[in-house]
């Protein structure tokens, strides 16, 4: 009875920064604390929840696994985006993914930090968020 879409790559870090607030690191908390990195992860996944949540209650949206985004990569994405919910599409090239995983250093599991993959690509560092569309 619902429908179900990846999050655009904007919903993804708004809801990272819980809510938009200005943190390096989900929740605004060290990374550890946060966060299964190259640091602290042991080189493998862990399961979700381990860690503490964001200031949404959301977990794991820093490292762990990189999550997919309905955005197309573009490296000059936010430059050319709109300003309000902003969605880059193209019908092909590489999806954005987001938050890092526990093969990644500190740097790369920030908020902020964008990757890409092409849309063929799986590994057992990635994975999805979906977010419920009313």
């Amino acid at each position: 009875g619902h429908d179900f879409r990846l999050p655009s790559e904007a919903q993804w870090e708004y809801a990272a920064r819980s809510g938009g607030r200005f943190e390096q690191f989900a929740g605004g908390l060290p990374v550890d604390e946060v966060a299964w990195y190259a640091d602290n992860s042991g080189g493998h996944a862990h399961p979700v929840g381990t860690k503490a949540p964001n200031g949404l209650g959301l977990y794991d949206m820093c490292g762990n696994v990189c999550e997919w985004c309905l955005d197309t990569y573009h490296r000059h994405a936010y430059a050319r985006h709109a300003g309000t919910n902003p969605v880059h599409e193209a019908e092909d090239g590489p999806r954005v993914v987001r938050g890092g995983s526990w093969r990644y250093g500190a740097g790369d599991v920030r908020c902020c930090d964008r990757g890409l993959y092409v849309q063929t690509h799986r590994d057992i560092d990635l994975g999805f968020r979906p977010v419920r569309l009313r």
